[in-house]
Parts: structure tokens; C-alpha cells; sequence
């Protein structure tokens, strides 16, 4: 089954009250309930609209998400409400859903819902998932790193142009070290970077790599970015590089992932042209993310395709000098 046909599904359950089961790709099927609920209440977005944006998405998101376990962002009531973080699999999963034992912290083994495949994405919004947080290894090497990501928050008073300026000098840096990586809005106030790393690369040298570039960062932006952890201790208008995020099990919400905030803004990728002063988070849309890959292709992936070569920052001159 299409994508169309499963829209198609989609809006006639709307139609006819907004409960029933859909047919999915691969002859499977799903139930789904109460999708006239009001997720996003203030920008009247339902349950029925997040679970049509994630259908029309899922070509270029499922890659994403693939083998991933994946940590639930529930809201099961809207943003209205406190959400909570869910990292166990439910006990009562359908079928469809994809699950798998999972080695944690402390030696034990727990279910964890799985990424990858349309039924359990929709699984997901159907119970109050609005966006989607993988980790940062599939379940084939779960000790190893993927890649290496920055997370770019900015204090209360902060604004968003410097956060593209950190990024920026990200990009710079990246590009004397002869290395590229993936940017993107996080859908809330910050930006990612992601560096796509080696097979078989460790959560020790993937932080250490996030750790180097974010401190050159700092050391040429001092009164704009920080390396500071605790909250108190940064300057209000500073952009915290959190290059922390790199351990097993850590999470941060996914390329393309509507976020549970007002106007139900999408993490988006962007080119690193496009890093100019009038970028604003809160204009990438659903419908705006949709005619961007629509014109754009996948950027994600395009980005995140080649591997980096961490060779070359052991070989004296490989760097290009700023």
C-alpha cells in the first residue's frame, strides 16, 4: 500500500468519526482511536493531522529511525498537558509494533519499541507520541556511535541569530578540520549538528570529537557560546554547545519530528547555505517541511550519507588553517 492509500485511510476515518483500523504496506493493519483529539488545542492541530503529516513524512523519516530504540516523548492529552518520557516498551503492544530486548544500564535487558517501519511511527502518535527520539546506534551495533551530534541551546535571552552565528563557526571549524556534518532546527529554540562517524566508532571518541569542536567553538566566540553545564552558571544570552549528548542511550528528537511546542514546529534540516539572519524555527511547518522535500529532496540523508574520516585529524596538516 502507498502512501496516498494510506491518506486516503487516514482522512476517511476522520470522516467517519475517527475511530477503526487502516490498512498499512506489508498487509498489515492498525487501530486507531480518537483522532478529532486536540493535540496542538491553540493551533487546532488533531491527533488526525499529526498522524496524516507523519504518513506523507515517513519516506524520508523511517531511515532515520531504522533499528533505532526509541525513547516515547508522550503526550496522550496534547501539549496542554505535562508530557512524560517513556523508555520501557509497553506491555501491551500490537503485533505490528516492533519491539526488542535491550541491554540498559546495570547489566538487564528491557523492551524497547523499535523505529523503522510505518506502523509502529503511527503506533507511536496514536498514543500521544509527537515526536520521535532515537538513539544514536542501531540495534546491530548498540555500542557504537552513528554519529557525533552537538546540541546548540540558547539561554532565556538568547536570540536565534546567535545560535546560527554559533553554528556558523561550527561549520568553519568543521571545515579546517577537513570534516562535514548534518545541521538542523531542533523544532524549539536550539539547532543540532550531526557528525556521521565510522563503523565501529565509540561513545568515547564520538564525545571527544563533539568535545574538541565545540571547544574551539567557545574559545573564538567566548561572550556568544559556552561550555558551561549547570544553567546558573551560564550567561543568559549565551548559546550552551552541549557536546554531553553522546553516551549510549541518549536521545534527541529525530530529523523531520514535530516538536511539542505552539504551532507544531519540525526539527528541519537545513543546508549550511541557508544559515542566514532570518532564519526563524518556528516558520518549518508541516506543510512547509513537506514542500521543502518535495523540492529540495532529502537533505538529511544527502548529509548524512559519508562517513567522516577521523584519520585525518591525527595527521599533522591534514587540518586547513583558519
Amino acid at each position: 500500500m502507498s502512501v496516498p492509500k494510506v491518506l486516503e485511510s487516514l482522512e476517511s476515518l476522520e470522516e467517519e468519526g475517527g475511530e477503526g483500523v487502516i490498512a498499512l504496506p506489508g498487509g498489515t493493519s492498525l487501530r486507531l482511536t480518537h483522532l478529532d483529539k486536540p493535540y496542538f488545542p491553540d493551533d487546532q492541530i488533531t491527533k488526525g493531522a499529526l498522524l496524516r503529516y507523519y504518513a506523507q513524512v515517513a519516506p524520508v523519516l523511517l531511515p532515520v529511525m531504522r533499528d533505532r530504540p526509541l525513547v516515547l516523548h508522550r503526550f496522550p492529552n496534547g501539549i496542554s498537558d505535562q508530557g512524560f518520557y517513556q523508555q520501557k516498551a509497553p506491555e501491551d503492544v500490537p503485533d505490528v509494533v516492533r519491539t526488542a530486548k535491550v541491554a540498559v544500564e546495570g547489566g538487564s535487558r528491557e523492551a524497547r519499541v523499535i523505529g523503522g517501519d510505518l506502523s509502529t511511527l503511527l503506533w507511536c502518535v496514536q498514543n500521544g507520541v509527537l515526536s520521535v527520539d532515537p538513539w544514536h546506534s542501531r540495534m546491530q551495533t548498540l555500542d557504537a556511535a552513528d554519529y557525533a551530534v552537538l546540541d546548540l541551546d540558547p539561554g532565556p535571552r538568547a536570540r536565534f541569530a546567535r545560535v546560527l552565528s554559533v553554528a556558523r563557526c561550527i561549520h568553519e571549524v568543521l571545515d579546517e578540520l577537513t570534516l562535514h556534518g548534518a545541521v538542523k532546527t531542533s523544532g524549539a529554540s536550539g539547532m543540532h549538528v550531526y557528525l556521521p562517524l565510522p563503523k565501529s566508532t565509540s561513545y568515547e571518541s564520538a564525545e571527544l570529537l563533539a568535545t574538541m569542536i565545540a571547544t574551539r567553538v567557545v574559545e573564538r566566540m567566548p561572550r556568544d557560546a559556552t561550555l558551561e553545564r549547570a544553567v546558573k552558571a551560564r550567561g543568559a544570552s549565551t548559546v550552551y554547545v552541549d557536546c554531553l549528548q553522546n553516551v549510549r542511550g541518549k536521545t534527541v528528537a529525530a530529523a523531520y519530528a514535530v516538536r511539542a511546542r505552539p504551532g507544531a514546529p519540525v526539527s528541519t534540516p537545513l543546508d549550511w547555505a541557508e544559515l542566514g539572519e532570518a532564519v526563524d524555527p518556528r516558520d518549518f511547518t508541516r506543510d512547509v517541511v513537506l514542500e521543502r522535500i518535495e523540492r529540495q529532496g532529502d537533505l538529511w540523508a544527502n548529509a548524512m550519507r559519508r562517513p567522516n574520516r577521523l584519520s585525518a585529524l591525527a595527521r599533522p596538516g591534514r587540518a586547513r588553517k583558519a
